[in-house]
């Protein structure tokens, strides 16, 4: 838009109350405004000042923003030339904001706020958005879904500059706020009309900039409605990392699977029975097999027959050659049954443990199985041994898998916690987000 040939200039009038200059810099736009020095409410929207309300409050509140400050705001100038606090009041307990009026005489009015150090840029809406009613509110509105985040009634509790509506110190509004972080929809009901306005998130380093303010703005704290979060779009980068790797640790996994031998050496039927007076030698050796090649795993599987028992058995891999032995146990048992939550069953009829870094040479098996000697005899139980040279194992890709799911979990926590953070401020705060 071009401007115009006479640029508009400023318009003063005195102040009915303490006869004061009183500056209009609303271009004839503003319909009130608010003397700075006695903070007297003034109709500005007739060419006689006319005194609507008088300053009563106690607390007088200095803006950050001081009025006049000029800045850019998303490359447009703008002219700060009003200031409001609001209040909101939950379970007794009194929370306030702040509000700038900004103005350019070719782009209108806009909008600061600012909360614990958190600043929203906001417009008046030009659309009516669409509210959905649920158990949670939704508002769409240029075709995002805002998810509906509290609801308040706020009321006006400083002024000072210019406005243009007509403005009263304990005016009030009932508010709703809506929330697609970054941006917040907000609609405020009052005398029978509803205003939207939509607002961003901005940080106060942004704004601070832009008006080329001194010092620095004030930190912000805790988390705001519709703060943009830290871990914004970091989840599903962590997982698509997390899946590349993954398929990457797979492959690996694969090529040492195709280059093991996995070859069995050993095989062996063998029953242990026991009838009434008799005596049974548990220990016995197996005949010598050879373990060729290099250094590598060996694999002892026990197959038994066992139904609702178990047995213990101590065994030991033996270099014919040398006598080293390497000494190792398992227990192996199945119980099954039936209950009024139907089938079950618990354990297997089926063992195994992998021995790693054998040596090569000739070797032999020494086994001791020990049954449940508390059960009756007569004792019968049949099962397999077998053995399996540089067979592929699973654990280092399990464990490798566990150490990828770090990341994307640690991401998935830290963005679940900010959300449950900001939605414990809202009017869903004890069953979170819906």
């Amino acid at each position: 838009m071009g401007a115009p040939a006479t640029p508009p200039s400023l318009r003063s009038m005195s102040c009915p109350n303490c006869g004061g200059t009183v500056q209009i810099r609303g271009m004839g736009r503003a319909q009130s405004v608010v003397c700075i020095q006695c903070l007297s409410v003034l109709d500005a929207s007739s060419a006689l000042p006319r005194l609507v309300q008088t300053f009563q409050a106690k607390q007088r509140y200095q803006p950050l923003i001081p009025l006049g400050s000029r800045g850019k705001l998303r490359g447009e100038l703008f002219e700060v030339i009003g200031f409001q606090v609001r209040e909101m009041r939950v379970e007794g307990v009194a929370y306030t904001w702040s509000e700038y009026v900004l103005f350019n005489p070719y782009r209108g009015f806009r909008y600061l706020t600012e909360y614990n150090g958190h600043w929203n840029d906001v417009i008046v809406a030009t659309a009516l958005p669409t509210v959905k009613e649920g158990k949670q509110k939704v508002a769409q509105f240029l075709n995002e879904n805002f998810k509906h985040f509290q609801s308040y009634q706020a009321t006006t509790i400083f002024v000072m500059g210019e406005f243009p509506w007509q403005v009263r110190v304990g005016e009030t509004a009932q508010c709703d706020d809506y929330v697609h972080p970054p941006r917040m929809l907000s609609a405020e009901k009052s005398d029978n009309e509803v205003v939207w306005s939509i607002g961003e998130y901005t940080t106060g380093e942004a704004i601070w900039q832009g008006f080329q303010l001194k010092d620095a703005p004030p930190a912000a704290t805790g988390i705001f409605a519709n703060q943009p979060s830290p871990h914004s779009g970091a989840i599903s980068r962590a997982w698509r990392a997390f899946a590349v790797w993954l398929l990457i640790l797979l492959g690996v996994q694969f090529f040492f699977a195709a280059i093991h031998s996995n070859k069995f050496v050993f095989s062996r039927h063998y029953r242990f029975s026991q009838q009434p007076g008799t005596a049974v030698e548990n220990s016995f050796v197996t005949e010598v097999f050879d373990l060729p090649g290099r250094t590598s795993n060996v694999e002892v599987i026990i197959d038994t027959d066992l139904n609702n028992d178990w047995t213990f058995f101590n065994l030991a891999l033996i270099n014919s050659d040398t006598g080293k032995a390497i000494d190792f146990s398992r227990e192996v048992s199945y119980y099954y049954g039936r209950d009024s939550d139907g089938n079950w069953s618990e354990g297997r009829k089926r063992d195994s443990v992998v021995l790693p870094s054998v040596p090569g040479g000739r070797y032999y098996l020494r086994v001791e199985p020990e049954p449940d000697t508390s059960r009756p005899i007569p004792l019968n139980m049949h099962y397999q041994i077998q053995v399996r040279r540089d067979v592929t194992t699973w654990i280092f890709f399990l464990i490798g898998a566990i150490l990828l799911l770090i990341p994307p979990i640690l991401t998935t926590f830290r963005s679940l916690s900010f959300e449950s953070r900001r939605w414990a401020e809202s009017d869903y705060s004890g069953s979170g987000e819906d």
